[in-house]
Parts: C-alpha cells; structure tokens; sequence
C-alpha cells in the first residue's frame, strides 16, 4: 500500500517532526549500514535538507531510498573494486577523464558515487571543497551529503520525486534503470518510516 499523500497536501512539507533523520530512523532503512555513515548522515541532514531542496515527504523518502541504494545500504562511501576495475575510467572524456590514472583517483565515491574528474571539480565548485585536488574527501560522511545534496539540486530530482516516479529519479541519479527493483523496495520501506 503506497503511503503516498493525495491530491491538495502532496506537496505540503512535512511537519519537521516527520522529516526528521535520525540514526533510529536509518537503521530501520538499512539495518546493516555502517555506524559513521548512519551517524554522520543523522547529524547533518536536517540541518541542510531545506537548504537544498529536500522539503517534502516523497522528496525524503526518494532522496534516502536512492542513496541508500548507491551505498550499499549505507554501508559504504566508495565503489567496490579495486585498481583494475576502476581503469575501465581511464580515457573516458565523457566524465572529464582525461589524464592516465583518472580511472582509479575519480572513482565512484559518497552517496550517489560521484565518478569522473569533470563531476569531482563541478560538485566541488558547488559545494566549495577541492574535491579535484583531494578526491578522497568525496567518501567523508558530511562531504558525500554535501555533493548528494548539490547533485540532487543541479539533476533536478525533486519534480520526478514529488510525481513519485521512482524510474525518472533512479535514470536521474544513475542514467539508467540499475537496481531498479531494489530501488523500489528501499522507497517502499522509507514510506513506512517517515509518515
């Protein structure tokens, strides 16, 4: 059953009690996630949620659902792999890879795994953190909330949200439809959770 508002208050903001991101609250999104991921994320996100956008229930539960996905359920802050995996960035202008070794300094890392040279010096810009010079910051809980935020904004994620169009957020965050059912579930269970 959705937990969906309908009709006048789908857009209303939650009460802020509702909105509210507590450890409690993500552990019940993903019970195996890792204590200072959950904890950092818990003790910056309310604070900058309004900041960047993030008002309403189905832009919550959208937001949580899809960077819990991206982390593996919070249980990480950096794409799995090693050296040899991350070379098959090398070489790739589309994400502004354009010197040997882009590939494994500028891979996925934070919420929404941010890749590429190009995304580590625009996201940086935006949230004014040389994440060019010092990628590894991209993977510090306050910072990867940070660029998550500034992806959110600049995707324009909060339209397919508040449509609830899990598909058109998931293309926006992923560029494609990958985990596309655990994507679902993970929104499902956030709807349960902040009511």
């Amino acid at each position: 059953m959705s937990m969906q508002r309908s009709g006048a208050d789908a857009g209303v903001p939650p009460t802020s009690a509702a909105l509210s991101v507590t450890r409690e609250r993500l552990l019940r999104l993903a019970p195996q996630g890792r204590a200072a991921i959950i904890e950092g994320l818990a003790a910056s996100f309310d604070r900058s949620a309004a900041a960047a956008g993030i008002i309403t229930r189905l832009q919550l539960c959208h937001f949580l659902s899809q960077a819990a996905h991206e982390s593996d359920r919070f249980r990480t802050l950096e794409e799995y792999g090693g050296r040899a995996y991350f070379a098959r960035y090398d070489g790739r202008r589309d994400l502004g890879n354009t010197q040997a070794g882009d590939g494994v300094r500028y891979h996925g890392r934070g919420l929404f795994q941010l890749t590429g040279r190009a995304n580590y010096r625009h996201y940086g810009a935006l949230i004014a953190v040389d994440l060019e010079g010092s990628p590894e910051r991209a993977k510090e809980p306050a910072v990867s909330l940070a660029i998550a935020f500034a992806y959110w904004r600049d995707r324009g994620c909060n339209e397919a949200a508040d449509a609830d169009d899990v598909v058109a957020v998931t293309r926006l965050i992923n560029g494609g439809r990958n985990g596309l059912s655990q994507r679902r579930r993970l929104l499902a269970l956030a709807k349960t959770i902040w009511v």
